[in-house]
């Protein structure tokens, strides 16, 4: 999916595979739970530290919701592993995520500012929750780090959905 390309809500979550900074793997997509995933620009964002310390605040009130969290970038596994361990971050940090990924979720791409940033393009910001049916409920997809849905206002939507049986919004041609 190219730039120019939305990636739609209502489609399957693009599944992939990505290696976690722990050594493991998570899965993003798939069918059978709710999953919020949150994808930030990397280790060089001090705006990304603060919304993930947020998520890392509400994440027992998403688990209570019964969803699942993940934060991806495309830091290197070393990278990653290092902010995760200095922040405490209690859900799974996934890395590596690759240009070819960015562009299959529809991720806006940016170059690095100067070396002293980073040493790579990375993604920026970007949220799906992906519901038990594997489908794309929720996106949100920014060329910014200034702009990104408040994560109480997702949690609360989450819930809404869940109890509501509130369906998939954007898909209207």
């Amino acid at each position: 999916m190219s730039a120019e390309q939305k990636i739609a809500p209502g489609i399957p979550t693009p599944q992939l595979s990505l290696p976690t900074v722990d050594g493991g793997q998570v899965q993003l997509g798939g069918k059978g739970r709710w999953q919020v995933a949150v994808v930030y620009r990397g280790r060089h964002c001090p705006l990304c530290r603060k919304y993930l310390k947020s998520l890392d605040g509400l994440l027992s009130d998403f688990r209570k919701a019964g969803a699942e969290i993940v934060a991806i970038s495309g830091d290197p596994r070393e990278r990653a592993q290092e902010e995760a361990k200095e922040e405490t971050w209690q859900f799974p940090v996934a890395c590596e995520l690759s240009q070819e990924q960015m562009r299959e979720l529809g991720l806006y791409i940016s170059e690095p500012r100067s070396p002293q940033e980073t040493d790579r393009p990375f993604a920026e910001p970007g949220l799906f929750v992906t519901n038990p049916d594997g489908l794309l409920q929720i996106v949100d997809i920014s060329n910014a780090p200034f702009a990104r849905p408040d994560l109480q206002g997702v949690l609360d939507g989450l819930k809404f959905v869940q109890e509501k049986d509130y369906p998939i919004r954007g898909t209207a041609a």
